[in-house]
């Protein structure tokens, strides 16, 4: 067995903390970069050493980006109405690629969950309500994942939304219960938008 100590050892272990990799496939991982792919290796390194770096949130909308205002928040071509308030980048993404949204983001980079000791002060919900008090927001689309959390941090969001009197409204159909944006394919989405309702 090979020392934890070892330079693959420490590779190893990097490698499984990322999330679905366990011991084996990080082990896989490892020996392939090292046995085959020496140079993808070290670009990897360089793009997480450059990422780690560089990569900041964005004061608006508070997804990944490396400026102050990421280009989402920038384009004029978006419509600076609507806002749509997602869990994750991930998230954000998945409904970007597939086309069915045009408006502005809002990432809370997590759910609701009292247990792991995240509340609203972790979401950013006061920046959120800093952005809606801007006035120029009309409508806010719910689009957090329907777990628990999910829907716990989508009606509290809603209370906040709807005391402002902007439509608060939800993702409805398409979605499965317990699903996950992030792997939600493009038609699924665009019935999952083209159907939400009031909260």
């Amino acid at each position: 067995m090979m020392p934890e100590s070892t330079a693959v050892g420490r590779l190893i272990q990097c490698l499984r903390k990322l999330p679905g990799v366990g011991p084996k496939s990080a082990k896989r991982m490892a020996f392939h970069m090292l046995e085959r792919d020496r140079d993808g290796a070290r670009q990897l390194a360089q793009a997480l050493q450059q990422a780690a770096d560089c990569v900041v949130h964005c004061a608006r909308c508070n997804n990944f980006c490396e400026d102050r205002i990421c280009g989402v928040c920038q384009s004029p071509r978006r419509d600076h109405s609507l806002l749509c308030v997602v869990e994750s980048p991930a998230d954000l993404q998945s409904l970007d690629e597939a086309g069915v949204y045009n408006g502005l983001y809002f990432v809370l980079m997590g759910h609701l969950s009292p247990l792991d000791g995240i509340g609203p002060e972790e979401l950013g919900i006061d920046r959120l309500e800093a952005l809606l008090d801007e006035g120029a927001i009309k409508e806010v689309i719910l689009a957090t994942n329907l777990t628990v959390e999910g829907e716990a941090t989508a009606h509290y969001v809603g209370e906040l939304v709807r005391a402002r009197n902007i439509r608060a409204t939800r993702i409805a159909y398409g979605v499965p219960v317990g699903g996950e944006l992030e792997y939600i394919d493009r038609n699924t989405l665009t019935r999952a938008f083209s159907g939400r309702s009031e909260v």
